[in-house]
């Protein structure tokens, strides 16, 4: 009998050591927070005007990284960028247009990785862009979609106020009118006013109903299936048109944001690598030529932090939804934009370029069991957001694909005082060229309201490279490949069909003494340039 009673105590206690074996040993779950157009201006990151309690408080409790940068600075190249695991010439996305899937149809993705090693994957609002969203691919089911209440209106162009929605209709009508139906669709020229201040719920917008739609796929993810589970929410604001509630534009006294006090391109910068500001002068109130007024840059400013503000209170019912279903300790929270964005500085309002602000983001990551003896600390590497593929692989213990080209961050999520292992690889054709699809200028659209501009655009670059310029060339062909070391900040920019070419021209930024790209130093350290070069050549894939 005594014996009968040892063999069930013993068979008892290996099923409870196998049954917490396997507690711990579960996968861990993902949620993937994508936010368009932030740039690294946030409570955490050392601003002293945007609100972002949320985000600094998930900064508080992962690592935050200081030196994060996109490999290309516009929507579409950098999340398919994201999301391969690949830099965009690889991929060959280096526009809105392009769909990897056409360049490499058989390419692994992050979410269909893990669809593929059991979990579930599922999507609300932009992580990819536009109609690439890879639907059969990377995702194994559908959101549910949240039921609005009848408090929500109506919206229209994107816009809830109705003096909003008549000055898009009516610059629509006017302007197809002048140029043509087609023409305006291509081209994305029917728009409202910049700025929308609207007395309304959250979920009136897209951000706010895709958090409540994702905070029900949660729950339904949490009671209806055992399976680990990747969450991706995308965020569209701070993207153009700045909109969002009244009560995120009433967190700020407009009379005390300040504006950029560097307003002028670098000097001896190349002139290819600014546009004329297109993306925010296509709104319909805003000049088309010439500067904007400090007023008016107040109010940009303004209307930008409010949609900050905006989705940082997403960021906190998902976050705050996700302590509520119990999977919060067993979830890796990260959180990235795509690009920054430029307010002002340089004279430029816009993302699109080769430089600091453009290209360097936000990026938090916290990560149960990993980030527990690390949280709250701030890693100064420079490093890519390529690395995010390879990063979440070894964090939910998966094999990683063999066409990865970033490098797992886990040793500095554990280390965030480790030093950079490598340079942070950016690129953007001819910026000053295209309009911001990052597509080159086409014919009709030389002939709208921006044709002064254009031809404007073109005079300084003929100026600047004299004899080597070619419309064509430049317009179709020429790339600027930016190279971030810890101390510097260098560009060149080449022939594609060309490589081995020398560069057409080439720029330097010492961001020990000059972090804010003042003045491009290249002609007078020749020596530097050739060491640069030597290892840029070495180093991009």
């Amino acid at each position: 009998m005594k014996a009968k009673q040892l063999f069930f105590l013993i068979l008892f206690s290996v099923i409870i050591s196998f049954t917490g074996f396997a507690q711990k040993k579960k996968q861990p779950n993902v949620l993937f927070i994508a936010i368009d157009d932030l740039r690294a201006e946030l409570g955490t990151y050392g601003s002293e005007i945007v609100k972002s309690p949320n985000i600094d408080t998930l900064a508080n409790v992962g690592v935050q990284f200081n030196h994060a940068y996109v490999q290309q600075a516009i929507c579409g190249p950098s999340r398919a960028s994201i999301m391969t695991g690949s830099y965009p010439e690889t991929i060959n996305v280096i526009d809105l247009f392009q769909d990897f899937r056409d360049n490499r149809p058989s390419i692994v993705t992050l979410p269909q990785h893990f669809k593929e090693n059991g979990y579930e994957t599922v999507y609300l609002g932009k992580v990819f862009h536009g109609v690439f969203t890879d639907d059969e691919m990377s995702w194994s089911r559908k959101p549910i979609k949240a039921k609005k209440d009848s408090n929500v209106p109506n919206i229209e162009g994107g816009y809830a106020l109705a003096e909003s929605q008549l000055m898009y209709l009516k610059n629509k009508v006017a302007l197809e009118a002048k140029y043509g139906e087609k023409l305006i669709r291509e081209n994305w020229l029917n728009k409202g006013p910049a700025l929308e201040s609207a007395d309304v719920p959250d979920e009136t917008y897209d951000d706010g109903y895709n958090t409540l739609s994702a905070i029900e796929t949660l729950n339904d993810m949490v009671k209806n299936n055992d399976k680990p589970w990747f969450l991706a929410l995308g965020f569209k604001k701070p993207h153009l048109d700045w909109i969002a509630p009244k009560k995120y534009w009433d967190m700020y006294d407009e009379a005390k944001i300040p504006i950029a006090t560097q307003v002028n391109p670098p000097k001896d910068g190349a002139t290819m690598g600014l546009s004329e500001s297109l993306e925010l002068r296509v709104s319909a109130d805003m000049p088309k030529k010439g500067n904007f007024s400090p007023e008016l840059q107040r109010q940009l400013r303004h209307g930008y932090y409010a949609c900050i503000s905006y989705i940082d209170a997403q960021v906190g019912k998902m976050i705050q939804a996700l302590k509520d279903s119990g999977t919060y300790e067993n979830t890796i929270i990260v959180l990235w934009s795509d690009h920054g964005f430029n307010l002002g500085e340089m004279g430029y309002w816009g993302k699109a370029t080769n430089y600091e602000i453009a290209t360097r983001v936000p990026f938090i990551i916290s990560a149960p069991g990993i980030t527990d003896k690390t949280k709250g600390q701030k890693a100064n590497a420079t490093v890519e957001l390529i690395d995010l593929y390879p990063t979440l692989c070894d964090l939910a213990e998966l094999n990683k694909p063999n066409h990865l080209e970033g490098e797992s961050l886990v040793s500095i999520l554990k280390k965030p005082k480790s030093k950079s292992k490598k340079p942070a690889f950016s690129v953007f054709p001819t910026p000053a060229l295209r309009e911001w699809a990052a597509r080159p200028f086409t014919a009709p659209f030389r002939t709208t309201f921006f044709m002064p501009l254009i031809e404007k655009i073109e005079t300084k670059i003929k100026l600047q490279m004299g004899e080597k310029w070619n419309r064509k060339t430049f317009e179709q062909f020429v790339m600027g490949y930016a190279m971030r070391t810890d101390d510097y900040r260098f560009v060149i920019w080449k022939d594609r069909r060309r490589p081995n070419n020398a560069p057409l021209y080439v720029e330097l930024y010492d961001h020990k003494n000059d972090p804010n790209e003042t003045i491009n130093i290249a002609n007078q350290n020749p020596t530097l340039v050739k060491e640069l070069l030597e290892k840029f050549n070495k180093s991009y894939k």
